[in-house]
């Protein structure tokens, strides 16, 4: 009974990591579709840089070959830049200002599960690692953070890239998958 659950439960997380993307843009500037100017709205994306001297942070926008770049200027009344740092996911508000984006507010993104897939404390990983369940851990951020630091026996197939890397998944449809990311989700 428990394994039919375990393999509902996995492919619902990837179904709903394929589906959800890596990243969306819901505003540009410039025109928007009816010809009208654009003076705020909403990037999501990964944080790609951040320069406290030149008051930036760059955004990586889009999916495939519709990704972009973006980058917005910040001040000290920007809230959430706790949140601008590189390789983490967020939503960024923001609003013309001087001919510029300029972020207002910066929010952690955050990945809902799908309905049926659950998530796990780092104490019950712990434990469920202490016991030698078979499992396969996945490191789901971006590769650069892999690189850097990863928990012993994960594997690196970033959401962003999980079109192409898929095929890295277990054939074996009912073995215990664990998903990590860098965030609080």
């Amino acid at each position: 009974m428990k394994q039919p659950i375990i393999r509902n439960l996995v492919l619902c997380l990837l179904a709903g990591m394929l589906t959800w993307g890596c990243a969306a843009v819901t505003e540009r500037t410039g025109n928007d579709d009816t010809g009208q100017k654009q003076d705020g709205g909403v990037y999501q994306g990964e944080i790609v840089g951040r320069s406290d001297t030149a008051k930036t942070i760059s955004i990586r926008t889009g999916r495939g070959k519709k990704t972009g770049k973006i980058t917005l200027s910040f001040d000290s009344d920007t809230r959430g830049l706790d949140f601008a740092s590189e390789g983490r996911g967020a939503i960024i508000s923001w609003q013309m200002r001087d001919g510029r984006a300029h972020a207002i507010e910066i929010k952690p993104r955050l990945t809902r599960l799908p309905p049926g897939v659950t998530e796990i404390s780092v104490s019950e990983l712990k434990d469920l690692l202490d016991r030698n369940v078979d499992l396969l851990l996945i490191d789901s951020r971006p590769e650069e953070r892999y690189t850097r630091s990863h928990l012993p026996g994960a594997v690196s197939i970033p959401v962003c890239g999980m079109d192409e890397l898929v095929s890295q998944l277990p054939v074996e449809k009912d073995r215990f998958l664990v998903f990590y990311c860098g965030g609080p989700t």
